[in-house]
């Protein structure tokens, strides 16, 4: 990522959320507009290629506090056309004065080289924006380069999102090139780029007394030029490597979750780490079983009898023994019990609670002794009349 990306692009307007969007809405806007232009759900859609790759910029950005931090104050100081030099090289945003020298670490004149000449250099303010991921500045021409972070899917049965599974990956990233051992040059021997002296990056005025930097259009950013271009690569040194790896999702993970695994992205470049792996986490329903945080919930239908005189009933279990209730007599429609310890696991190795809602069931059909049973049932009730506190209600109402 330069410089100049990193002043002019709008990451906010990239995600579509306000300058003071919080993590969750960040987070949330991130993952619809990444499901929505995801490389996989775009098969061959080039623009969609290209919108998930600012989408996962933007993101890289703003989901993580610090980089949030000094992306904001990099927009605020350089966003509305840089600084202006004043006499004696001071200058300052919208006509403050103040010493370029006190912000880049030193006086003019004096110390390391700097920006603009000042000492220190806008690396001391604004390195850890600007060459995150690998960037090298001048003289570090050497500097490993980390790798870039992927992101993929995975959908689970509702069991295996329960109990946890280990389930095989694919997945598509940018490596050092086989057929050149990462040189870019067929014969392994490329020639230093003499337009940026292999730094990779070229300085240009950005006004004020400093310059900026961009990656080398010459070489791309690597520092290195084949001689004679390798035919696979051609010449970039990097080509597209297919592997898969078995990885293991937790056991309680839901629908939607997003996991890190922490270098199992791209690798890295001159010895540089492996980026990370992100799995959002897609989970099938289940026919009988339903999800509410660490618990599990079913739904039990009961005849009438077994609801107004109780008795014992059996629960199924996900993935285990059937659990017997005891169903007090008068139990209404719709009323919750709980089956401790049969829900879904949880971090620390408990599990939550199974958690069984009653549902009388009405038959459809009746037998004529269920049907005289019935009526007798009936007469002997009645003087009763089961809506006359609603009607009370509805009059103090």
């Amino acid at each position: 990522m330069s410089t100049k990306d990193f002043i002019e692009k709008d990451y906010y307007k990239v995600l579509g959320v306000p300058k003071d969007a919080t993590e969750a809405e960040i987070k949330k806007a991130y993952r619809k507009l990444a499901r929505e232009y995801h490389p996989d759900a775009n098969k061959g859609d080039v623009k969609a290629e290209e919108r998930f790759k600012e989408i996962s910029e933007a993101n890289d950005v703003l989901a993580d506090p610090k980089r949030r931090k000094e992306y904001d104050e990099a927009r605020t100081l350089f966003g509305n056309g840089g600084f202006r030099a004043g006499a004696g090289g001071r200058g300052g945003p919208a006509g403050f004065n103040f010493d370029l020298g006190d912000l880049f670490g030193g006086a003019q004149g004096g110390g390391a080289p700097g920006a603009g000449g000042f000492g220190g250099g806008l690396g001391d303010v604004f390195g850890g924006i600007f060459n995150r991921g690998g960037g090298a500045g001048p003289g570090t021409r050497t500097q490993p380069r980390r790798g870039q972070d992927i992101e993929s899917e995975v959908t689970l049965s509702f069991t295996e999102a329960v109990d946890g599974a280990t389930v095989p990956l694919r997945m598509s990233s940018s490596a050092a090139c086989k057929a050149c051992s990462g040189t870019g040059d067929k014969n392994g021997t490329p020639r230093v780029c003499p337009t940026c002296v292999g730094t990779g990056q070229v300085s240009r005025g950005g006004g004020g007394g400093f310059s900026l930097t961009d990656p080398c259009a010459d070489c791309k950013g690597r520092g290195l030029i084949a001689e004679t271009p390798c035919d696979v690569c051609k010449g970039s040194g990097r080509a597209t490597s297919s592997r898969t790896m078995q990885v293991r999702i937790p056991a309680g993970v839901s629908d939607g979750q997003r996991i890190r695994l922490r270098g199992k992205g791209a690798p890295g470049e001159r010895g540089g780490p492996n980026g990370d792996l992100y799995v959002v986490v897609n989970v099938d329903k289940h026919p009988v079983f339903g999800r509410k945080g660490d618990n599990l919930t079913v739904t039990v239908p009961v005849s009438f009898t077994e609801a107004a005189l109780g008795g014992e009933i059996k629960v199924p279990t996900l993935g285990g023994p059937a659990v017997t209730l005891k169903l007090p007599a008068g139990t209404p429609n719709g009323r919750t019990m709980r089956a401790r310890g049969r829900g879904a696991t949880r971090k620390d190795g408990t599990r939550g609670d199974l958690l069984v809602t009653i549902e009388v069931s009405v038959p459809g059909e009746l037998s004529d002794k269920a049907r005289e049973a019935l009526e007798a049932y009936r007469e002997a009730t009645a003087g009763e009349d089961p809506r006359a506190e609603l009607f009370q209600a509805a009059k103090g109402a």
